[in-house]
């Protein structure tokens, strides 16, 4: 083929990257309530069959990813995992064969216009929910424990099914060998194959995600499951289910105490900063080009004092964090207060970039 035969070719497989294909699979990366059993159960064994293999002898359904680790740990005869086969040989052969037809360039193209705008919000979600379930499962167990690196690998051993949406988007999934995976993720949740026995995921029944994609929610958890198993945060970042139930209560004594200071600047979003400063009494102090510092006098008490300070790095949405950093009562300038943050002495804080 020429160059511009090769060209014209990249060119048509990206444009019929079919945008309601596309659309398609975002909804189903998003998708809560319950899974369509039958038609998932129909696409495991598709999935077995397009592999080879025979089909397994049982499928067995959990409420959430943390119910399914802990079925894979205690099904003795489930029989040797055939993820392998059912998912990355086929996988791999049809990447292999896009990015030979289209090349380099074309199969960048390809990814760009399909699964690319779906992999990191649906990867992050991917990590989190990983994290969660061995956070849950390994309370109490010390670190690099034989049960933490059992649960580290079975959670790597799923097909993630509706959350593997991003790569279903990018080949051809009706009557092809992936035909039978897309079912699943149609229509389900994560899933394990093993030789004799599929075990198979609900969906979420809940999830809460703010307009960059993150996590997010200060009423309730951001993410839930049928079994109860659920995340909760707030912009992304993973915060403990009581904590959320406290905000609603908040009065700033509570703020002022809390000693972690990324819970502390949750708690201060979600009372307000003006509000914060007004109910708390403070003063201002100093500003400078490193940040504003307030004072706060308590009665009985040594004063509060504290540099508000903003993230020159934007957060994925456009906007930027602002911070309260607690600094000595003697500090001055909101520069001496930010310096003390780094052990540094004012004359010798002078970053060249801002984090």
């Amino acid at each position: 083929m020429t160059t511009t035969e090769i060209s014209e070719a990249v060119v048509a497989v990206v444009e019929g990257a079919s945008s309601d294909d596309v659309r398609e699979w975002r909804a189903c990366a998003a998708a809560i309530g319950p899974a369509d059993r039958a038609a998932a159960e129909e696409g495991v064994r598709r999935a077995y069959r397009q592999a080879g293999l025979a089909e397994p002898e049982l499928v067995v359904w959990a409420g959430s990813p943390r119910e399914a680790v802990t079925l894979v740990r205690d099904l003795a005869d489930r029989g040797a995992s055939v993820r392998e086969a059912v998912r990355s040989v086929p996988w791999a052969r049809e990447r292999q064969r896009l990015h030979t037809e289209l090349g380099p360039a074309g199969w960048a193209a390809h990814w760009a216009a399909t699964g690319g705008g779906l992999w990191e919000s649906t990867q992050a979600l991917v990590d989190r929910i990983r994290a969660g379930v061995l956070e849950e499962l390994v309370a109490g167990e010390r670190s690099g424990s034989a049960a933490e690196t059992e649960i580290r690998l079975i959670l790597l051993d799923a097909v993630l099914g509706q959350h593997d949406a991003p790569w279903l988007a990018a080949f051809p999934t009706d009557r092809g060998p992936l035909e039978g995976l897309a079912a699943v993720g149609r229509n389900a949740g994560w899933w394990w194959p093993f030789a004799r026995v599929a075990v198979v995921c609900e969906r979420p029944v809940a999830l809460h995600r703010d307009e960059a994609g993150r996590l997010d929610n200060g009423d309730g958890p951001a993410l839930a499951y049928p079994d109860g198993f659920a995340l909760h945060a707030w912009r992304g970042m993973p915060v403990p289910a009581d904590f959320l139930a406290e905000l609603p209560t908040l009065v700033p004594e509570r703020i002022r105490s809390e000693e972690n200071a990324e819970l502390r600047r949750v708690m201060l979003e979600y009372y307000g900063y003006d509000r914060y400063l007004a109910d708390s009494g403070a003063r201002h102090v100093h500003r400078d080009e490193t940040g504003t510092l307030w004072r706060i006098d308590l009665a009985d008490d040594e004063p509060v004092v504290m540099v508000e300070v903003l993230n020159s790095t934007p957060e994925p949405d456009g906007t930027h964090r602002t911070y309260w950093l607690r600094v000595p009562p003697a500090t001055r300038t909101a520069r001496e207060g930010v310096a003390w943050t780094f052990g540094l002495h004012p004359d010798v804080y002078a970053p060249v970039r801002e984090t």
